[in-house]
Formats: C-alpha cells, sequence, structure tokens
C-alpha cells in the first residue's frame, strides 16, 4: 500500500503581512543603495569598512562617480582620469545653473548608483527647475525680444544696453523658445571633455575631441568689442552700474560648489578659450563662458588667463607658485594681491 506524503500545514498569515515577502537581504541592498550615494568621500569609506556588501558597493559607487563628474546633470558624461595617485575623482556639489551666495547650498547631492540600481524617484528632480531658475536671480521686470524666430547676429537682445560691460543673450523673458540660436551658453556642455589628474596641477580639464573655433561666434562678440567697453572676465567680476556712482562685484566661487568649468587651469599665454562675460535678458547676474579661441585637438589641456600678473607681486610672500608650463610662464598665479 503506497503511503501518502503528509503535506505541511499552511503558514499562519499575521494581519496586514504582504503577500510576497522580500528577503532581509533584498531590503539591505536596496536601502544601501538609497542612501550610499548621497555620502561624500569620508563617510562612504568609514561605511566601506563595516562589511564586505557594503564595501562592494561602495567600489562600485566610486567607479560610477570617476564615469560622470556631471552627474547626468549635462549632455554629455565627463569622466575622471587618474594615473598619479589613488584618488578616482573630486568630490563637490554639481550645478549647471548659478546659485547666489544667499542661497543656502544643497547640503547633499546624489551621485554614483547606476540607474538601474537605485529608481529614478530616488535621484534629485533637476527637470522641474524653472527657466528663470536656469538663468540666476532673474530680475522683477523680465524684459525680452518679441522674436518668435531670432536670427544670430540680429536679435536686439546681443546688443549692450547702456553703460554694460557684459554681453546679452535671448532669455525667460523673450518670446523664442529655448531652442533660439541666441541661447548658445544656456545649453550646457556640447563637446566631449574629461579630467585628467597631473602631478604639478592636480585636476585639469582636457578636450576628448576636436573642437573647433567659435569663429561666427565669436565674430559677434569682437565686433562689441571694437564699439564698447568689454570688460576682461575674471573670477572677480566688478561691474559699474549704469549710474556710474556704483561698482557690482561678482565673486565666482566653485569651491564647493560649481560645474566643470572649476576645473579649467591657467595659463600665462592666454590659454585656448576666450572668456565672455554674458547676461541673459531678465537676469540679474551675467554668467562667465567660455569659447575655443582657436582650434583645440583632443588630449589638449583647456586653459585661460587669470589675469595679469603686476611685476611687484611677484615678490610677495603670499603668491602661489604658476606650473602652467608655458614658455612664457611668470612663476607666480595672478590673484587680487598681485
Amino acid at each position: 500500500m503506497q503511503r501518502l506524503r503528509e503535506s505541511p500545514p499552511p503558514k499562519t498569515r499575521c494581519l496586514g503581512e504582504a503577500s510576497d515577502i522580500i528577503p532581509a537581504a533584498d531590503r539591505f541592498l536596496r536601502c544601501a543603495n538609497l542612501i550610499l550615494p548621497w555620502l561624500n568621500p569620508r563617510e562612504l569609506a568609514v561605511v566601506a569598512q563595516t562589511c564586505k556588501t557594503l564595501s562592494l558597493i561602495s567600489k562600485s559607487l566610486t567607479i560610477h562617480r570617476s564615469l560622470d563628474a556631471a552627474r547626468s546633470l549635462e549632455n554629455i558624461s565627463i569622466p575622471f582620469h587618474n594615473s598619479i595617485d589613488s584618488q578616482r575623482y573630486a568630490y563637490f556639489i554639481y550645478t549647471p545653473f548659478q546659485i547666489p551666495a544667499s542661497s543656502p547650498p544643497p547640503p547633499r547631492q546624489w551621485w554614483g548608483a547606476a540607474a538601474n540600481e537605485c529608481g529614478s524617484e530616488s535621484r534629485p528632480c533637476f527637470d522641474s527647475v524653472s527657466e528663470s531658475g536656469r538663468f540666476g536671480v532673474s530680475l522683477v521686470d523680465e524684459s525680452g525680444c518679441e522674436c518668435e524666430r531670432c536670427e544670430e547676429g540680429y536679435c536686439k537682445c546681443l546688443a549692450f544696453a547702456g553703460m554694460e560691460e557684459i554681453a546679452n543673450e535671448c532669455g525667460s523673458g523673450c518670446g523664442c523658445g529655448s531652442d533660439c540660436s541666441n541661447r548658445v551658453t544656456q545649453k550646457g556642455v556640447s563637446v566631449s571633455l574629461k579630467i585628467v589628474r597631473d602631478e604639478k596641477k592636480g585636476w585639469c580639464l582636457y578636450a576628448d575631441q576636436l573642437i573647433k573655433q567659435a569663429r561666427r561666434r565669436q565674430n559677434i562678440y569682437d565686433k562689441l568689442r571694437s564699439t564698447q567697453s568689454f570688460a576682461s572676465a575674471l573670477l572677480v567680476v566688478r561691474e559699474h552700474l549704469p549710474s556710474g556712482q556704483a561698482c557690482l562685484r561678482i565673486n565666482i566661487d566653485a569651491t564647493r560648489i560649481g560645474n566643470v568649468a572649476r576645473f579649467i587651469n591657467h595659463s600665462c599665454d592666454g590659454g585656448n578659450l576666450s572668456t565672455v562675460l554674458l547676461r541673459s535678458s531678465g537676469a540679474l547676474l551675467p554668467r562667465l563662458c567660455f569659447f575655443a579661441a582657436k582650434d583645440i585637438i583632443a588630449e589638449e589641456e583647456l586653459s585661460f588667463s587669470y589675469g595679469d600678473v603686476s611685476v611687484a607681486g611677484e615678490n610677495r610672500d603670499d603668491k602661489l607658485n604658476c606650473s602652467c608650463g608655458s614658455s612664457c610662464c611668470l612663476g607666480t598665479l595672478p590673484c587680487e594681491n598681485t
């Protein structure tokens, strides 16, 4: 006679218990993938020492961070390359927008986990930023051009207003759309770049493709320079107000918060980038923009002149040594003291 197998007793389900039980290991990994991308390198190193699983996740995060400094906030990924030491990336808060000093800085920024590991709902949403927010602090009166389709070089937004030493572009107060040709600097990084570690200079920004000189756009700004007083764009910008009785000083500080331009180094020979101060219609603060001053080949470092160095400043004790390596290097980095 065949013995009947006894079926196991049915499991008693507690009140409110879900039918699909997630194993503890899966819950642990999900929590780790949600939390660890918000940590800074020091915190991530401490967590990595707690267990083997978190160590592997931390290593994966480090690799993902080194693949894109822009955190997917730009059109193109900007990777780190370091063959000098063990530092895989430079940590800072990335923003493609202006953040005035009066605004509280974001204490954390999601960075590192792959999109399929950590759902999109866990990432900060920058697409919801208003158009005026992309241009910085807006004026109360956001007046701009009424063009439905601007023609480059002919839109009134490109002209200087009054005593301004800053070029203008279309902005949030204009009738044209985001694809307007007079919004070149508002479309983010448009060429392939990479951040390379140098033994003397630290992190440097390099071209990862051939970058053609922005001849047509540069000709417009050259024409403006010939007819107006066009100030050189430095990291400390002073703009004379229309009254002529006051001066607006703008300090551009990317120590903690900035974009990929924070890695552009100084060159005493002027470098291969030209700097232009541009204000979008309706915005109070201008932006410091970089254009190729000549054709730049791949693997060439991007650089520009931080300013002039006076002879008296070269003998100061608090001067910063320059390592640009150009044939006309003065040995001292420009700053307000020099």
